[in-house]
């Protein structure tokens, strides 16, 4: 019976979807599980697999369509199968996670708290997400995963366009219509300063500039109005519901981490990690997963009937991009060994770049890390992510000095706060699960095991 393959729910508050592209031509042959399409959310591009046998009879939405979540996009059946009125069949819901924040370019970020540490950043949960520039983003250019998929595809240079997206955003339409232009001197002299109007005799020596708008008091407001990107306000439906519905509670401690980098160091230079280079991130990310074995109600999800216990660990990183975050999550980390998920955490970064998520991966985190040592941030707060219940947040490892006996010493020190839902988990409990993260790492050895 021939079936209909529906634009998927990937992501918490997810309305509609853009296809990318099609990885199939109508009359291929499509097996369950394989990768159909490429899916555009608010927030990244995913991969579509197909939920049905068959061959791809009709496709119904066109590369570059937006339909809502749940309308038929393609049609997979029998060769000589009646398709006129195909049995619809509902996607398989994407477990877990929300959606993570928006539609990110793929930024290539500086290493967690070292050079050679996997680009974790700051989660879609970070209490204060600005995509106003700063001074780090000068040359940044700013490109959605499309675009920049098709830029690489093409060999097309993104800093030669000129975006016409929000901000001055690279769209996939504007690397499609690109036309290297051969006559184009690589820099261009700057417009000339527009010239200021002296005061006439006997005017006063300053005249009021106009304003673009009014504040409270007659305070005068001047700038440019910038229209929210589809990623920003996903992000600010998600942070908004999850400040307003999960009531947020915060435990801090900080972890001496001397010993644990220590083990990395020699980690590292062991020819059993080659290739699989570990880094001060993945250490956390263990820590954490050996905290939610002993505490699992860390790793559920507040509903309206009860708390819906995960039984697997879908550990989620926080991906700081272009315009915004997302948090793509390591499926079933509770089985991986410390070089396992060092592999795979490095592998996720990379793919969240370059726009090859799975549904699954995008959707189905149950607890997620958010770190903001490469930014040499000494602590903060994150915002928990739903459907989930907490997250952890750390910064930076920093030299101090710190008193062992009666003796002052130097010790590598970091501060890690939990954020958790107070509905789920009461301080104690958080007390409880803090600690034990303390604890893993500071007695590093428990990594390994």
């Amino acid at each position: 019976m021939a079936t209909e393959l529906t634009m998927p729910q990937m992501g918490y508050d997810m309305q509609e979807g853009t296809v990318v592209r099609w990885l199939k031509l109508e009359g291929a042959q499509v097996e369950k599980g394989e990768v159909i399409a490429e899916i555009e959310t608010d927030k990244a591009v995913v991969e579509f697999q197909s939920y049905a046998d068959g061959l791809l009879r009709r496709i119904l939405v066109a590369e570059g369509g937006t339909v809502p979540v749940g309308q038929a996009i393609a049609v997979v059946g029998e060769a000589d199968e009646d398709i006129s009125a195909p049995a619809s069949a509902p996607a398989p819901a994407s477990g877990g996670s929300p959606e993570p924040a928006e539609s990110n370019d793929a930024v290539p970020l500086p290493p967690a708290n070292s050079a050679d540490e996997a680009p974790v950043a700051d989660a879609p949960v970070a209490e204060a997400s600005d995509t106003s520039a700063p001074a780090a983003d000068v040359g940044r250019v700013r490109a959605s995963p499309v675009a920049r998929k098709i830029a690489e595809e093409r060999g097309v240079d993104l800093s030669q366009i000129v975006g016409t997206g929000p901000g001055g955003r690279i769209t996939r339409e504007d690397v499609e219509g690109y036309v290297p232009d051969p006559s184009a001197s690589p820099t261009s002299a700057p417009a000339p300063a527009a010239a200021i109007p002296l005061p006439a005799p006997g005017a006063p020596a300053f005249a009021a500039a106009p304003v673009a708008a009014t504040g409270t008091a007659g305070a005068a407001l001047e700038g440019d109005m910038v229209p929210l990107s589809r990623m920003r306000k996903q992000i600010a439906k998600v942070t908004v519901r999850s400040k307003t519905e999960a009531p947020h509670f915060y435990v801090a401690a900080e972890v001496d981490m001397t010993q644990a980098m220590e083990m990395r160091r020699q980690i590292n230079a062991s020819p059993d990690f080659e290739g699989a280079k570990v880094s001060v991130n993945d250490l956390i990310l263990k820590a954490c997963i050996g905290a939610l074995k002993a505490h699992p109600k860390f790793n559920a999800t507040f509903t309206g009937d009860g708390i819906q216990m995960h039984e697997h660990i879908n550990i989620g990183m926080a991906i700081a991009e272009d315009e915004g975050l997302i948090v793509p999550a390591i499926r079933d980390a509770h089985d991986m060994s410390l070089k396992q998920l060092a592999i795979a955490s490095r592998d996720l970064a990379v793919r969240s770049r370059g726009g090859s998520l799975t549904a699954d991966e995008y959707t189905s985190g149950t607890f997620t890390v958010s770190n903001l040592g490469m930014f040499d941030v000494t602590s903060f707060t994150a915002i928990i992510y739903p459907p989930q219940s907490a997250v952890v947040a750390v910064g930076s490892v920093a030299k101090k000095p710190v008193v062992r006996g009666d003796k002052i010493t130097v010790a590598d020190i970091m501060t890690a706060t939990l954020s958790a839902d107070h509905r789920i988990v009461d301080g104690a409990e958080g007390a409880l699960f803090i600690g034990e993260v303390k604890s893993i790492l500071e007695n590093p050895y428990q990594l390994l095991v």
